[in-house]
């Protein structure tokens, strides 16, 4: 079966394959408990409504009591081929320092080649990349080589609370032999990239108290306890002087690395200059772990406080706080057992705070690590179509520090199906931080590529 022309159709028709994407970033659809879940909702109609005009049948929003909505659609008639479940999500992060934006977040622009918003990249391009590729299909050949099930889901940013619930009430209709995630990234512009480790997420909110009220702090100041300094200290004491998780028993767990993992670490050769420059990590600013980048970003755990408030910039008087609060986290890689890395944490916090303080631990969330070992055809399908759609002679196996809480529960119950973790974007598209953006011929590369992906599934199948 030749895809000339549906390559010719994608490429013909990237501009409209943009405007739907600006369609879906213009909806402010942030999952974060204190946004308007009104917009999660318009979102996921938007949704709805685009893959029915791309061509899928059996669309519905799928709802659970509490949950943001699913969205879900399908194409199945290629009898005697795999179905490939289809992954994204379209509810985002909040937009953060709307001052620090060089363009509205929730007004799609272009600039310089890439395509800036919130969600532009994370995953709102994950969406239009399935939509793309299928309606490219069956707008020239009238049906696909594989048969799809496209799921995008409406909480994946706040922690995919309800994807337990969610599997057990639709875990029929999930069925599939392979899945395909669009919710990652690529190791650098126009580098094809199959993300093989996930790391989990083990987070929560700590509250921190030392009196029933703000005190002046000449009158009051000396020996009243500041809760701040509590604080800062109890978060200071989860890392050593350079910067390496310190809470005890948590290095016990975590594995090597696989002879893959070790051989894609030594062909990227990265530097620290590399990290600098996607960074943007200030000149004076030490780069922690050096000699090791990739590692510690992709594969160990490490700590991070999200925010921290006590007064404000704004409320700021000669007080001493009552009280102070900090969300943190801590990334946690395979083998890590996500419970007991949370019940480490509390012990050490609370052995830490110092003076008597009140300390209260809210909003506790875990999630898994996740790894797979690239080796079966189904990888090797995957690495030729990415090489084909970027125009390069080989794909990258790589990992990725962040989490995709859908990724290890789903594989499960799909009985450990192959899991291809692909993405759009890139070092410098900012996701969850200001100006996001997607590189916007890495879009079209990408939307290419699940072009070449579904042939090239279909082919391994039927030999």
């Amino acid at each position: 079966m030749s895809i000339d022309k549906t390559l010719e159709y994608a490429r013909a028709n990237q501009d409209h394959f943009v405007d739907d994407l600006k369609g879906l970033v213009k909806i402010p659809s942030v999952s974060f408990p204190g946004f308007d879940a009104g917009k999660v909702e318009e979102s996921a109609s938007a949704v709805a409504g685009l893959l029915r005009s791309r061509g899928l049948e059996n669309v519905e929003i799928l709802k659970l009591e509490g949950a943001h909505p699913y969205v879900y659609g399908d194409w199945l008639h290629a009898p005697n081929a795999p179905t490939l479940l289809l992954y994204a999500h379209h509810d985002v992060q909040p937009a953060g320092r709307e001052e620090l934006w060089k363009s509205p977040p929730f007004q799609a622009t272009e600039r310089d080649g890439r395509l800036y918003g919130r969600g532009a990249a994370d995953d709102k391009a994950g969406v239009v990349v399935h939509t793309s590729a299928i309606s490219s299909y069956l707008k020239t050949a009238g049906s696909l080589p594989v048969n799809v099930k496209v799921i995008i889901e409406g909480e994946e940013e706040c922690g995919s609370d309800h994807l337990e619930e969610f599997l057990s009430k639709y875990k029929a209709k999930m069925q599939a032999d392979i899945m395909v995630l669009t919710d990652t990234g690529n190791y650098d512009i126009g580098v094809p990239s199959i993300t093989t480790a996930l790391r989990g997420l083990v987070a929560l909110d700590v509250a921190v108290k030392s009196a029933d009220h703000p005190l002046h702090s000449g009158m009051w100041g000396g020996p009243l306890v500041d809760p701040v300094q509590a604080l800062a200290k109890m978060i200071a004491s989860v890392t050593d002087k350079n910067g390496r998780l310190a809470v005890p028993g948590l290095w016990d767990k975590v594995r090597k690395l696989t002879k893959v993992e070790e051989t894609s670490l030594k062909s990227l050769r990265y530097t620290v200059k590399d990290f600098r420059k996607q960074s943007g990590v200030l000149p004076k600013t030490k780069v922690i772990g050096n000699k090791d980048l990739l590692r510690s970003m992709w594969y160990k755990p490490t700590f991070s406080v999200n925010a921290i408030q006590a007064s404000s910039r704004k409320d700021c008087a000669n007080i001493i706080n009552e009280s102070a609060w900090c969300h943190m986290g801590i990334r946690i890689v395979q083998n890590m057992d996500p419970k007991a890395t949370l019940a480490a944490l509390k012990k050490h916090l609370l052995k830490n705070a110092p003076w008597g303080v009140s300390v209260e631990f809210s909003g506790e969330s875990t999630n898994p690590a996740w790894t797979t070992v690239p080796e079966s055809a189904v990888f090797q399908a995957a690495s030729r179509a990415l090489a084909k759609g970027f125009g390069t002679k080989d794909a990258v196996f790589m990992g990725c520090g962040g989490s995709i809480p859908f990724v290890g529960p789903f594989s499960k119950v799909l009985g450990g199906a192959p899991a291809l973790l692909i993405g759009v974007e890139d070092p410098y598209t900012n996701p969850h931080s200001e100006n996001e953006s997607v590189h916007l011929g890495d879009f079209a590369k990408s939307i290419m590529s699940a072009v070449h992906l579904y042939k090239e599934l279909a082919e391994i199948s039927r030999n």
